[in-house]
């Protein structure tokens, strides 16, 4: 049986992704920060475990959590928009810390915390971007800092594929989504969104470590 592990699986995207890969057969561990969220992903199959990814300490508990096990498939989904604001407000900095906290550092913590793991089954680390991270597709400064948050996520994951080589580590855009943070007029369901990653993570080889995928089949642009 595959394992699985999807780091804020507590609503959206990371808890489609807890109810697909279940659905598929997959062993599942969850991670949220809340126990209303862990008891319902509980009860829903998922191997719990209580993390707040914005918490160094609370990240680092990962590793004793996760003894032993090898992990085919982690997916990073946590993360925060912050605010809408453009180039033409400067933004504030709690917004800007708790935005490149969550997007960023618990990234780039969890990163050497769970390769272990997933190199252990020469598995995959997929880690949830954004179209707007692209600095080649930028069409508008809206959400300023959300934009520069993921572009920094896109190189801190290009990056590391150096020192993992037996992981296939990439970015995954998963469209514009019907979620809380994407709103009702979002053109894309949840659930298209999630199995159209799944299906381009299944397809991913070794020689695509590094990449920035779309869940359209489309390899986006930096």
């Amino acid at each position: 049986m595959r394992t699985a592990l999807i780091i804020g699986a507590s609503r959206g995207i990371g808890r489609e992704f807890v109810r697909q890969l279940l659905a598929s057969g997959w062993r599942v561990f969850a991670t949220a920060r809340d126990e209303k969220s862990l008891a319902s992903l509980k009860d829903n199959g998922a191997q719990i475990l209580k993390i707040d990814v914005a918490v160094p300490e609370s990240l680092a508990a990962l590793a004793w959590q996760l003894d032993g096990e090898k992990i085919d498939l982690a997916v990073y989904v946590a993360g925060v928009f912050g605010s809408y604001d453009g180039a033409g407000e400067p933004p504030t900095l709690p917004m800007f810390d708790a935005t490149m906290h969550a997007n960023v550092l618990g990234a780039m913590q969890a990163i050497p915390l769970v390769a272990p793991f997933v190199s252990a089954a020469h598995g995959k680390f997929a880690f949830i971007t954004s179209g707007m991270g692209s600095i080649g597709e930028a069409e508008s400064s809206m959400g300023w800092v959300y934009r520069a948050s993921k572009a920094a996520l896109n190189m801190a994951v290009h990056s590391a594929r150096n020192d993992y080589p037996n992981i296939t580590l990439v970015t995954m855009n998963p469209g514009w989504v019907r979620t809380d943070m994407g709103g009702a007029s979002a053109p894309t369901s949840v659930a298209d969104s999630v199995s159209g990653m799944l299906k381009v993570m299944d397809r991913l080889k070794p020689s695509d470590s590094g990449s920035f995928q779309s869940y359209d089949g489309r390899k986006m642009s930096w």
